[in-house]
């Protein structure tokens, strides 16, 4: 006798155990290393177009006295933790993460038509597979039956305490692009320190002096170029992760509140900043024009009545 089919036990779909939200992927930010190189060539093609020369500016003693001072002045400013963290989210200014709203906008989708269906315990095992830890952190507090408002008050003060943490590293750089330009001018003072002790020899005063500024384009050009720019960058990644997860949170307690996939997905595309273009619509052959219709003729005159 043939065995009998063992029945199949009810999982996840395959599209949803086969594509969790998976993290962006990081790629280089071509508008910083552009930016970078841009400022860069301006400044020196100026400079050698006035005949001056590279050499000129390229002081390591005057490079050590801007960016040590500034990183000491950083230090006592800032607690190391903190330091350590913003070295770290350097990384971010130069590279950049692909855009995944539309990836985990189709994945909620899927998640509320299976929850519509199935109750949002069958979301359990799909949300220990999802890699975004504030996704999954929220489909968990979803799956536990956590109330609606308790579950967003708690997300929300996620969110709150990323962007206080990403605000303190920028705090860094920002605070660094405020020292350099000092920084800058404490190292021309020492330089010319050293050059009025040489007073005797004016050819020698003259190119002490100009080598002494060199401090004040380092510090000046660090901050304006590097320091407060970084700043702006990370603040400006800080806001992108900030709709991500409140565009997840949103999808979440779309689903907790039992709503339509076509509601929710409505919801929270407005929060996709990058969205797919649109295809154009295909053009409309030219149709031959109309022809005018033909004027009324003129009513013609009635003929007077002939008198017999």
């Amino acid at each position: 006798m043939a065995e009998p089919a063992k029945p199949k036990l009810n999982g996840p779909p395959a599209s949803l155990a086969k594509t969790p939200v998976a993290k962006a992927r990081l790629r280089p930010d071509f508008a910083t290393i552009a930016g970078i190189g841009l400022a860069l060539s301006g400044i020196l093609g100026g400079l050698v177009l006035e005949r001056g020369s590279i050499q000129d500016i390229a002081q390591g003693t005057a490079f050590m006295i801007v960016i040590g001072g500034t990183m000491g002045a950083v230090l006592v400013t800032t607690p190391l933790s903190i330091v350590m963290r913003a070295f770290k989210a350097l990384g971010n200014v130069f590279l950049e993460r692909t855009s995944a709203a539309s990836a985990v906008i189709e994945t909620l989708i899927q998640f509320a038509t299976k929850a519509r269906k199935n109750g949002i315990v069958s979301l359990e095992t799909d949300a220990a597979a999802v890699q975004d830890p504030f996704l999954r952190k929220a489909l968990n507090l979803a799956v536990d039956g956590t109330d609606l408002q308790e579950l967003r008050k708690m997300m929300e003060t996620d969110i709150g305490l990323g962007e206080q943490a990403a605000e303190a590293e920028a705090k860094v750089w920002e605070a660094a692009g405020g020292y350099a330009p000092t920084i800058g001018i404490i190292g021309a003072v020492l330089g010319l320190i050293q050059v009025m002790k040489h007073l005797e020899d004016i050819k020698e005063v003259g190119h002490g002096i100009a080598v002494a500024f060199v401090a004040t384009v380092y510090g000046v050009g660090s901050a304006n170029i590097f320091f407060l720019p970084a700043a702006n960058k990370l603040r400006a990644r800080m806001r992108e992760a900030a709709t991500a997860k409140e565009m997840m949170l949103e999808g979440v307690i779309g689903i907790v509140e039992g709503l339509n996939p076509t509601l929710i997905r409505l919801k929270i595309e407005a929060y996709d900043q990058h969205p797919a273009k649109a295809r154009k619509p295909a053009p409309i052959a030219a149709s031959q024009p109309v022809p005018k219709p033909a004027a009324p003729a003129a009513a013609r005159p009635q003929a007077a009545p002939v008198e017999t």
